[in-house]
């Protein structure tokens, strides 16, 4: 597979140039059973395209665990380890421990392995986020993939912390009482940087070739590194199945799921920054999880992200790489 950086801007003539840029091996498979217009299942396509052969795929329990491995098929063309909710982060740590020892010892040769996690928002940022903690604390060469459809959707659509405020969920319905989910989602890409780790990023398959340059990256840096993946689902989200990357894309141009990177510390945006961003109804109207928010409250949800896009904006104007500041310091 082609190392080269691939332009999120190519459009014209794609079909001509992909086969030289994207391997055209198909590592996840069709015939799964994904839900139409899954997002979900198009992310671990793209991602496995980027990550190529040589990969470790440790799985928690979840959509894509349900969709692509009923006995007695698989969907899985790498080698590919089901686990349970709290333990991808874990597992994964303990497979790349495994890979070093027997490199060690001669038994595989110099050729590098990645062992990746992949875990939807419920087994990353509820049930397996100590053991994500864990395995970024003590720097493992993994790379951890958070497929973010923001609810438990593969049992029944309850909500997770990764539920948006006021999103309607079967947990937390909008009804007399309560007016959907009453908490702002967890920010979890941020609480990745504080770890301190080479590489974090947030990013979309609305934007494939910008999704699969981070998987890359990721794949090639030494220690632990974390992608999390807006994936829209349109059985949770209430939305047509054709509509998937609309909303994907829609997110980031309104500004409710900034796509950028922070590595070594530095933040940098990856993809065109929209002049005036769309208001955030843009966004949420057509989601029927949203159909009950009142004008008031997309206002209140419009400055909430507001102030977040202004406080991202001032970190990427002055954070300063962890080697510079080293460099800087020693003058």
């Amino acid at each position: 597979m082609t190392t080269a950086t691939l332009s999120p801007t190519i459009v014209q003539n794609f079909d001509l140039f992909a086969p030289k840029l994207v391997d055209r091996e198909e590592y996840f498979s069709w015939g799964h059973r994904a839900c139409q217009g899954c997002a979900e299942a198009l992310a671990i396509r793209l991602m496995c395209k980027a990550l190529g052969r040589d990969t470790i795929i440790t799985n928690a329990t979840g959509c894509m665990e349900v969709i692509s491995s009923l006995y007695p098929t698989t969907a899985w063309k790498l080698p590919w380890i089901h686990v349970a909710f709290p333990n991808a982060a874990a597992v994964a740590s303990g497979v790349e421990a495994g890979l070093a020892a027997l490199h060690r010892k001669g038994k595989i040769p110099d050729k590098r392995v990645k062992s990746v996690a992949i875990g939807g928002d419920g087994g990353t940022m509820d049930i397996g986020f100590q053991s994500l903690s864990g395995a970024m604390e003590r720097g493992h060469d993994i790379l951890y993939v958070c497929l973010d459809n923001e609810a438990y959707m593969n049992t029944g659509i309850q909500r997770s912390s990764g539920t948006p405020f006021l999103g309607a969920t079967t947990t937390s319905p909008a009804g007399k009482k309560i007016s959907g989910n009453q908490v702002w989602k967890k920010n979890v890409m941020e609480i990745m940087v504080a770890h301190n780790i080479p590489y974090a990023a947030t990013a979309s398959p609305s934007y494939p070739i910008d999704f699969m340059n981070k998987v890359k990256k990721a794949r090639a840096i030494k220690g632990p590194a974390y992608i999390h993946c807006l994936v829209p689902c349109p059985t949770g989200w209430r939305i047509p199945s054709e509509k998937s990357i609309q909303y994907g894309r829609l997110a980031y141009e309104t500004g409710v799921f900034p796509i950028y990177e922070v590595e070594d510390g530095k933040y940098r945006f990856t993809l065109p920054v929209p002049e005036k961003r769309r208001p955030v109804e843009d966004y949420l109207k057509g989601q029927g999880r949203f159909r009950h928010v009142t004008p008031d409250q997309v206002k209140l949800i419009q400055e909430r992200v507001d102030v977040e896009w202004e406080a991202l904006l001032i970190k990427m104007e002055r954070s300063k790489s962890y080697t510079e500041i080293r460099e800087q310091l020693k003058k």
